[in-house]
């Protein structure tokens, strides 16, 4: 195994960088964060069509039953935009 020798000072300057770096990384961390879009009216009321439609199409396992999940969505857009 090989053996390191370093002075007091570079080790303590060592251990002066490696201590600011995890401070910039939470700051550019924090900056990155975005906001998620905001769900829209329809959104909100096709998502409520499409739970209860939904039981209609599926077999008592909870397997959608054959085109059951188009029907479902096709139903769901239809009771939404009443």
């Amino acid at each position: 195994m090989a053996t390191v020798t370093m002075t007091m000072e570079e080790y303590l300057q060592l251990l002066n960088g490696l201590s600011s770096e995890p401070a910039q990384m939470m700051e550019n961390s924090e900056a990155s964060v975005k906001t998620k879009p905001k769900t829209s009216a329809y959104q909100r009321r096709y998502k409520a069509n499409f739970r209860k439609v939904s039981s209609k199409y599926k077999l008592k396992n909870g397997k959608w039953k054959k085109n059951g999940f188009r029907s479902a969505v096709k139903l769901a857009h239809k009771m939404s935009k009443k």
